[in-house]
């Protein structure tokens, strides 16, 4: 088992610990207690702890890879990861019936595979295909398994209880970057890949402080509403592209 399996395997774990621990740690009451987050306390909590691990951590390494990356590069590299997700969307799309935005997934994944050079370029947005982005916590949202209250994760941050669920089938069986078999290779796409997204956020982290009063309980009801599909949007049943 690899050390990235291992970390896989001990995030499952986690999420099942914290949920369970949620559930034993009580909920928040009173007057102005959020139906939707009983656990806010525990939340909270587990934000600020995510906020300082982000700040000591992940974003001074993504800071450094923004300052010395040439954007041309780093667009590739954000395309790359966005295509291997497209596959993973292309089959939820199929479980959620939802046949055109199957084959857009379908189109968009073998386009930019072949012409696209693996997928840094993306040929299938100049040709006006559309990315429906999906995944397993959506599906089971799509068939009626209600979003739960929502649940702040160590590390992987917003989730809800119906998300935390789905995390193992998202992970072991959605995530194509698992399934590569040269162990380097699988790795080194295993560091790039948070450090490259925690790029693109960069700029959204300064706006939603200086947004938002409260930027925990912003975080929460924008997350909800996007998982719950509930934007009142024709996009509902998509993750936005930023997502």
């Amino acid at each position: 088992m690899t050390k990235m399996t291992r970390f896989k395997a001990w995030a499952a774990r986690s999420a099942a610990l914290v949920l369970a621990g949620a559930l034993l740690g009580g909920c928040a009451s009173g007057p102005n207690a959020n139906p939707a987050d009983p656990f806010e306390p525990y939340n909270r909590s587990m934000s600020r702890f995510n906020d300082n691990l982000d700040d000591a951590v992940l974003k001074p390494v993504a800071t450094a890879y923004r300052d010395v990356t040439p954007q041309p590069l780093r667009t590739g590299v954000g395309n790359f990861f966005s295509n291997l997700g497209d596959a993973w969307s292309f089959v939820n799309n199929v479980l959620q019936l939802r046949g055109r935005e199957a084959f857009d997934s379908m189109v968009r994944f073998s386009v930019n595979s072949v012409l696209g050079l693996g997928g840094v370029l993306d040929i299938a947005s100049e040709m006006g295909v559309d990315r429906h982005k999906q995944d397993f916590g959506l599906t089971l949202g799509r068939w009626g398994v209600p979003t739960g209250p929502y649940l702040v994760l160590p590390v992987l941050g917003p989730s809800t209880v119906r998300d935390t669920a789905a995390l193992p089938v998202d992970f072991y069986v959605g995530d194509l970057v698992d399934h590569v078999h040269d162990i380097p290779v699988r790795n080194s796409m295993y560091v790039l890949r948070p450090i490259d997204r925690r790029a693109q956020l960069l700029g959204a982290g300064t706006v939603l402080d200086e947004a938002a009063l409260d930027s925990y309980s912003f975080t929460r009801d924008v997350y909800l509403k996007l998982r719950a599909g509930t934007s009142g949007s024709a996009e509902d049943g998509k993750l936005p592209e930023d997502y």
